[in-house]
């Protein structure tokens, strides 16, 4: 493999394992999220707690593993993302922090009052990385407003409220409701009686929804925002390139030119709101793991289409167009994408049988019933 196979494959790699964080850990982000919403009784929000009780933590390896990807793979994107959304990071990171503290302590003390007060956080640690991990993808599709000077240090000019803007907003909700959609369809496998029929109507509500924003994010970015293209480089970009070596242009829809450029990225889209509409549907029948199975293509199909509309763009500049950072510029060394390479040829399928082998050992519908027979013994 030379350096520019080797730059394709860990733009491909690390997608890989932010789909694989938004499948597994999207769902129980997502029922945590619908906690409150969903859960009308303490008994009931304990069963929704304990079908991703035994997973949560073992699903938060693919984002751990992904944010090492990006580090490793791609430093300056790493740098510079750290700088430009240092706010929005530590807002994720505190919304997470409810997480295995809430599910550690919530059954310690019976009071129903302790009890809604970690619900609220494990709620907030499910619903805010949801919504921020949209908002920062919708400010990607905008452009970061960065530059370098002659001496490659990144300077970042923008605040935290403007990464509130309506666009990313937007985008922010697509997030949040595709994953509260994905826990939906996790609930309707592992529940049965009123709460999985509350997870189906919610799973087909939020099928519906999550497809008129993705809808209209996509009319949105066609028709009001500006898309990046390269046209030129000073260096051949199988070798080594900075970010300064190469000039971009921006223009009105052009995020949409690689889907003429290469046809077959369509398939993202369309597998993103036929994964929407087949969730809604399957949710409506009652056929839970084809939901769950839909749900899951739907929110590869939707972070693909971001992915592939932004090829080969990794961090757009809005200062300096120049200076955006792409997959082929902010790379690590090609040994260092080699040795990288072959041990993700043995850890990711460790991870992947690991993973499989625990939601087999722990799976089965729950009912309240279990919970009041297991009182001490669960979440």
């Amino acid at each position: 493999m030379d350096y520019e196979i080797l730059k394709v494959i860990w733009w491909v790699l690390v997608g890989v394992l932010l789909i694989g964080f938004a499948v597994t850990d999207g769902f129980d982000m997502g029922v945590t999220a619908l906690l409150r919403i969903i859960g009308r009784t303490d008994n009931e929000r304990r069963v929704m707690l304990n079908t991703v009780g035994p997973h949560w933590d073992g699903n938060q390896v693919w984002f751990i593993t992904a944010g090492g990807a990006i580090f490793a793979a791609w430093p300056v994107v790493y740098a510079v993302a750290f700088s430009g959304f240092y706010w929005a990071l530590l807002l994720v990171l505190f919304s997470l922090f409810f997480r295995p503290v809430g599910f550690e302590y919530r059954a310690k003390v019976d009071d129903d009052r302790w009890r809604l007060l970690w619900d609220t956080g494990l709620s907030i640690g499910g619903a805010v990385p949801s919504l921020v991990f949209g908002v920062a993808f919708g400010n990607l599709l905008l452009g970061v407003p960065f530059h370098f000077d002659e001496y490659m240090r990144s300077f970042y000019t923008g605040s935290f409220w403007a990464l509130l803007n309506p666009f990313a907003l937007v985008c922010g909700l697509v997030s949040l409701g595709m994953l509260m959609m994905h826990g939906a369809t996790w609930l309707q496998m592992r529940t049965v009686g009123e709460l999985h029929n509350r997870a189906r109507r919610w799973g087909a509500a939020l099928a519906v929804l999550v497809a008129a924003l993705f809808a209209l994010a996509g009319i949105w970015i066609w028709m009001g925002i500006d898309g990046y293209s390269i046209v030129a480089t000073t260096k051949d970009t199988a070798g080594v390139i900075t970010p300064l070596d190469k000039t971009v242009i921006t223009e009105t829809g052009g995020w949409l030119n690689n889907y003429g450029l290469y046809p077959w990225m369509i398939a993202a889209p369309l597998l993103g709101f036929l994964g929407l509409a087949a969730t809604a549907l399957f949710s409506a029948s009652n056929k839970s793991t084809l939901a769950f199975i839909s749900s899951s293509v739907a929110v590869a199909g939707i972070i693909l289409t971001a992915g592939f509309s932004m090829f080969p763009f990794l961090m757009p500049s809005s200062l300096n167009a120049n200076h955006s950072l792409t997959m082929w510029d902010v790379v690590s060394s090609e040994m260092t994408l080699t040795i990288m390479f072959w041990v993700a040829m043995v850890f990711v399928p460790i991870i992947l049988a690991y993973t499989v082998w625990g939601y087999y050992k722990m799976w089965g519908r729950l009912t309240t019933d279990f919970i009041e027979a297991n009182k001490y013994s669960t979440y």
